[in-house]
């Protein structure tokens, strides 16, 4: 018998497939769905720290009372009221109805008084949160090691108001990436995630103005995944768990053998339907067999870095004979 579970941020998941967070996990009909469909866990669809504050801006210049502190601190009450009792509601329902982890999902931009919302989260059932987190470093006046120090900000304010365990979703976007993941895994978060994917703007030429560009993740953007979970593995003082560009079950395999504890996907669903996730799992199942391995355990972190003969491949930025299997 294959055993497909494994150990994620200290949760025992029925397999390594987790739906992550977007507008396939916004509602308990359809978290429900992904249970029955295989999934591991879900992270629901992230709160964002960013729409709340817009929400609350755009309801502060259509006050028709005017710019009074009391009535604009009413409305920003109000507002923010309204989308996190919105967002308990799910997890409890969710968590109500389900057997497998509900995984919480804040988008933050600071570490501002709304990270005390996470200690509700935690009331309300959720088993784990991620922070999904990317500071644009597009401000000048901002240096990276500023940009850095928010990330730590943030963890820190968050985890004074609880205990369930904590992942952090990232770019690679750091001149020091090793360094600073090494860094926030001693800050004594469960996880991270790498890495999150953004907004990717694009010109329509016809009507001259700036739109979204692909939604979608494609495979190829997993190669920078594999990399540097490949080189972190053993580094860290928390899991790892993948995603982007992960569309079938032969990728999910290679995370894993590079040393991820998981992956997340919502790409692949989006394009198939939640069947994909049913098939992932009997294609990870029939290879698993073909080559003899009896669990998940069996295979996290193999192929890793510190595993390979060659370790000096998952830093090689250029083409090379040596480190090509090209002919």
């Amino acid at each position: 018998m294959t055993d497909l579970s494994t150990k994620y941020m200290g949760l025992d998941l029925r397999n390594p497939i987790i739906a992550a967070s977007s507008g396939l996990t916004d509602s308990v009909e359809n978290v429900v769905k992904l249970e029955i469909n295989g999934a591991g866990a879900v992270v629901l669809k992230s709160l964002f720290e960013e729409q709340i504050m817009m929400d609350i801006d755009e309801q502060r210049m259509n006050n028709m009372y005017g710019s009074y502190d009391d009535v604009e601190n009413y409305i920003g009450f109000y507002t923010k009221k309204h989308r996190i009792d919105h967002y308990l509601e799910l997890i409890r329902e969710s968590k109500k109805k389900t057997s497998i982890p509900i995984i919480a999902s804040i988008n933050c931009v600071s570490a501002s008084e709304w990270t005390e919302f996470a200690s509700r989260i935690q009331e309300a059932g959720a088993d784990a949160l991620e922070l999904n987190m990317f500071i644009m470093p597009s401000d000048g006046n901002y240096t990276g090691t500023d940009i850095e120090q928010i990330y730590f900000d943030i963890v820190e304010a968050v985890k004074q108001h609880i205990t369930i365990p904590v992942a952090l979703k990232i770019s690679n976007f750091f001149s020091g990436m090793a360094n600073f993941a090494i860094k926030l895994s001693e800050t004594g978060i469960s996880s991270l995630v790498l890495f999150n994917r953004f907004y990717r703007p694009d010109v329509d030429l016809e009507k001259m103005k700036i739109t979204s560009s692909v939604i979608y993740s494609n495979p190829d953007e997993n190669a920078m995944v594999l990399r540097w979970i490949g080189i972190l593995k053993g580094k860290l003082a928390c899991d790892m768990a993948a995603s982007t560009g992960i569309h079938d079950g032969e990728t999910i395999l290679k995370n894993l053998l590079v040393g991820a504890n998981a992956v997340e996907l919502a790409s692949a669903i989006y394009k198939n339907g939640m069947g994909i996730i049913p098939q992932m799992l009997t294609d990870m199942t029939n290879w698993m067999k073909a080559h003899n391995y009896n669990s998940v355990s069996e295979l996290i972190g193999k192929l890793s870095q510190q595993n390979v003969h060659k370790p000096m491949i998952y830093e090689r930025a250029q083409f090379m004979k040596y480190f090509s299997d090209v002919k």
